[in-house]
């Protein structure tokens, strides 16, 4: 259920819960993303569920049922007031945090794009909620193809290609306005990914083998694939690039935790898994889902 309040009295509960608390603290006690919790919730753009205004309450040590003034069902918003798209009315059912949501979630914070955006004019109201995986034409089509496998079976959407020839380009798209409000909680905010820091989820560190398959879905799109010399052209490299400061720490943290020894960052955008055990070690523990990837690792290496 959703809790509508009088006005202004959602705002009041919330920042009297926060106090002498910090919003990312705040937003860890009552399991809800900190930007959305200071943006839309604070501002009474968003209701809240029944649960954070139990644990708010719980925080103020306050019940401010007497402010309430309706209880609203989940999917009010979609049928009543909501946006008129079709995003805003698809639901997803219950995501599981395991080791395949973990694998998308790299392959988002890769090459992905979360997009959240309303508009209206004097006729409707427009809404964009979109997941938009990018990718080249023709080597990643059969990763796009997994991709679309796999975004199906976690979140019930069937994904929607876009080719764009003239630009050696494709898209994946996923639209579900609840699609996006997940991503959202567990930190991925839409917009700029460099700008908002989108880096891995703090959950997928305590799980080896979800930190694993994260890791396999940002090198499968961030990631490449190369010679290290001509003297020698058995030995090679994976090298991870990516302008995202955050993202690229956690990601070689990532790998340290999982017993690899990467270099260290360079040119604040990228760093190399060297040693070849290592790189044997990769495709045992972790592997490749991008066919490109696995392409050229036949081609230069006796691995496989």
């Amino acid at each position: 259920m959703k809790i509508l309040f009088k006005r202004g009295k959602q705002k009041e509960l919330i920042l009297n819960a926060k106090k002498d608390l910090t919003w990312k603290e705040l937003a860890q006690k009552i399991g809800i993303n900190d930007r959305y919790l200071c943006g839309d919730i604070k501002n009474e753009k968003r209701c809240l569920s029944e649960e954070v205004y139990r644990k708010l309450c719980g925080i103020n040590g306050l019940d401010f049922d007497n402010f309430i003034e309706k209880k609203l069902k989940d999917n009010w918003g979609q049928s009543k007031g909501g946006v008129n798209s079709p995003g805003s009315t698809i639901k997803i059912p219950k995501v599981n945090f395991n080791e395949k949501f973990s694998e998308f979630i790299g392959a988002v914070l890769g090459d992905g794009h979360v997009c959240y955006i309303k508009s209206s004019n004097k006729q409707r109201k427009i809404g964009v909620y979109q997941i938009r995986i990018a990718g080249d034409l023709i080597k990643d089509k059969e990763y796009h193809n997994y991709l679309k496998n796999l975004g199906e079976e976690i979140f019930n959407l069937k994904g929607k290609e876009i080719k764009r020839p003239k630009n050696n380009e494709r898209f994946l798209e996923f639209t579900s306005k609840k699609l996006i409000e997940l991503f959202i909680s567990i930190g991925i905010n839409p917009g700029n990914k460099i700008k908002n820091q989108s880096t891995i989820p703090k959950w997928i560190f305590k799980n080896k083998r979800d930190l694993r398959t994260c890791l396999r879905g940002l090198i499968d799109t961030d990631g490449c694939i190369h010679r290290m010399s001509k003297k020698d052209p058995k030995l090679i490299r994976i090298n991870f690039t990516n302008h995202n400061e955050t993202l690229l720490k956690d990601t070689r943290e990532g790998f340290i935790l999982l017993g690899f020894n990467p270099s260290k960052i360079i040119c604040n955008k990228h760093f190399f898994i060297s040693r070849q055990k290592e790189i044997e070690k990769y495709v045992k523990e972790i592997g490749f889902k991008n066919l490109k990837h696995l392409k050229r690792l036949e081609q230069f290496s006796p691995f496989l």
